[in-house]
C-alpha cells in the first residue's frame, strides 16, 4: 500500500543506511484498504525494467544460438578454437564480477544499464558488420566474446540490485519471481526464435536482431525512474578497500553466509553434471536431437512454473521450507538422467518429467535466495554483495568443468555423472544445518517502500502510481 510522503527511507549521510516507519494516522475503510494493497502492476519503474531486460535476454538468447554456428559452420573452427571462444565469453564473469559490484554500488545503476545496452548493441554490430565486408575471423569473435562478457557483467552488478529500488519490500519476492518467469519465457522465445531466424536470414545477419534487442533494452531502462539509494557523498574506499566491504559483509552475516556457501556448492555440483548432460543424452543414452528439445522444453516449462509459484509458496511455507525442498529436490529429480537405459521412450519421458521437475524446484529456490539476500542486504552493498556471490559461483563452475573433464577422461562420463548428482547432496546438509531453513517469513519485509513509491516523480519524470 503506498505510504504517506512522513513514511520515508531515512538513509544516513556516511553511514549505513536504514528503514525507519514515520506512521501517520489514516482512517480508511475496508474497501479502501482492499484497493490500496500494493501491487506490481502500480509500479511503471518496474514495468519499464521487466520489460527491457526480458528483451535483453531474449536478443541474448538469438546470440546464444547464432554463435556457435557461425564459430563451427562458417568459420570451419576447431575444437580448440570453440573451447577458447567459450572461455572468451566465461573469463570476463571471473575476473571483472567483484569491481562490477563496486560500480554498481558506486555509480548510477539505471545509467549503467542504458550506457552497457549501448556499447552491446554496438559491439554486436561488429560480427555482421565485418561478414558483410568479408573479415569476420575468429580473433573477431574473441574479441566480441570478451568484451560482451565484460559488458555482460556489469550490465547485470547493476539490473539485479537495481530491483529492491524499484518496488516496496513486500513485493520484492514477488518482483524476483515475475523477472524470472519473464525470463524463462524470454528465454525459451529466443531460443526457438534464434533457431528459425539462423535458418531464414543466416547466423550473421540475424545478430542484427541481437543488437536491436539491445537499443531497446536501453530505452526501456531509460524509463526507469531515477536511482532511491544514491551514492555517498562521503568518502569512498579505493577499489579493493570497496570489494573488500561486500566479500566481508557476505562472510559475516548469518544469512549471507550459508546462503552464497549452499549456492557456491551447488554451482559447482550442478557444472559437473551439466558439462555433459546433452553429450550424456545424444550418445551414451542414444536419444535424437529430438529427444534433447523434448527435455530442454520440459525444463523451459518448469521454470516458468517455478518462478509464478515461488511466492505463493513462500507466503504458505515461508523461505526456509522453500529453499530447503527446492534444493533437496533438485538430486532427487536429477536421478533418472543416472538411471535411465539405452533408447527406452519411457525413460526419455520419465526424465523430462524429472527435468522439468528439477527446474521449477531450482527456479522456486533462486528466487526465493536472490529475494532473501537483497532483503537481508544494506541498500548501499546491493551491487557488490550480489557480484560476491556471482564470483564464487562463476569460479565454481570454471571449477567444475574442469573436475568434469578429468572425472570422464579417468572413469567416464557417466561416472562425472554420478560424482555430480552425490555432491548435489552436500548443499541441502549445508543449509540444513545453517539458521536459513527457520525462516518463516522474509526479513524486513514489512519496512517502509522506496521513496518514489506512490508519489510522482520531480520533474515530470516517470511516476510509479
Amino acid at each position: 500500500m503506498p505510504l504517506p510522503a512522513a513514511c520515508r527511507h531515512v538513509v544516513g549521510h556516511g553511514s549505513t543506511p536504514e528503514r525507519r516507519w514515520r506512521p501517520v494516522p489514516v482512517h480508511v475503510d475496508s474497501a479502501q484498504q482492499q484497493d490500496s494493497r500494493p501491487s506490481l502492476r502500480d509500479h511503471r519503474g518496474f514495468r519499464a525494467y521487466w520489460l527491457g531486460e526480458a528483451t535483453n535476454l531474449m536478443g541474448s538468447s538469438l546470440y546464444t544460438v547464432a554463435l556457435p554456428v557461425i564459430a563451427a559452420v562458417e568459420l570451419h573452427a576447431t575444437p580448440g578454437q570453440v573451447s577458447a571462444l567459450a572461455s572468451a565469453v566465461l573469463a570476463p564473469v571471473f575476473v571483472l564480477a567483484l569491481p562490477a559490484g563496486v560500480a554498481g554500488d558506486r555509480y548510477s545503476k539505471r545509467r549503467l544499464m542504458v550506457a552497457t545496452d549501448l556499447l552491446a548493441a554496438a559491439v554486436v554490430a561488429v560480427i555482421p558488420a565485418c561478414w558483410a565486408v568479408g573479415t569476420l575471423s575468429m580473433p573477431v569473435l574473441y574479441v566480441v566474446g570478451l568484451l560482451l562478457g565484460a559488458l555482460t557483467v556489469l550490465h547485470q552488478a547493476a539490473a539485479i540490485a537495481i530491483v529492491p529500488e524499484l518496488v516496496e519490500p513486500a513485493l520484492l519476492h514477488q518482483a524476483n519471481s515475475r523477472v524470472m518467469a519473464a525470463f524463462a519465457v524470454a528465454g525459451s522465445a529466443g531460443t526457438y526464435g534464434g533457431t528459425a531466424a539462423v535458418s531464414l536470414l543466416g547466423a550473421a545477419r540475424c545478430l542484427l536482431l541481437d543488437s536491436a534487442s539491445y537499443l531497446l533494452s536501453a530505452w526501456w531502462a531509460s524509463r526507469i525512474p531515477p536511482d532511491v539509494v544514491r551514492p555517498s557523498n562521503g568518502p569512498r574506499p579505493r577499489l579493493l578497500g570497496a570489494i573488500r566491504e561486500g566479500v566481508t559483509h557476505v562472510t559475516r552475516d548469518r544469512i549471507q553466509r550459508p546462503l552464497v556457501l549452499t549456492m557456491t556448492v551447488h554451482a559447482y555440483a550442478d557444472g559437473v553434471v551439466t558439462t555433459y548432460f546433452a553429450y550424456y543424452l545424444l550418445t551414451e543414452l542414444g536419444f535424437s536431437s529430438t529427444g534433447l528439445g523434448l527435455v530442454l522444453g520440459s525444463m523451459g516449462t518448469g521454470s516458468l512454473v517455478g518462478a509464478l509459484a515461488a511466492s505463493g509458496l513462500v507466503s504458505r511455507a515461508g523461505p526456509g521450507a522453500v529453499l530447503l525442498a527446492g534444493f533437496a529436490a533438485y538430486p532427487l529429480c536429477g536421478l533418472p538422467l543416472v538411471l535411465a537405459p539405452s533408447g527406452s521412450v519411457l525413460w526419455l519421458i520419465v526424465l523430462a518429467a524429472a527435468s522439468g521437475l528439477q527446474a521449477a524446484a531450482a527456479t522456486a529456490a533462486a528466487s526465493t535466495q536472490r529475494s532473501l539476500r537483497q532483503h537481508t542486504c544494506p541498500p548501499d552493498m546491493q551491487s557488490r554483495v550480489q557480484q560476491t556471490s556471482v564470483w564464487l559461483v562463476a569460479g565454481a563452475r570454471l571449477l567444475a568443468a574442469l573436475s568434469a573433464g578429468a572425472i570422464a577422461h579417468a572413469a567416464g562420463v557417466r561416472a562425472a555423472l554420478v560424482v555430480g548428482m552425490a555432491t548435489l547432496v552436500v548443499p541441502v546438509v549445508l543449509l540444513g544445518l545453517s539458521p536459513v531453513r527457520l525462516l518463516t517469513v522474509m526479513p524486513g519485509a514489512a519496512t517502509a517502500p522506496p521513496d518514489h513509491a506512490g508519489r510522482p516523480m520531480e520533474g515530470g519524470q516517470d511516476r510509479v502510481h
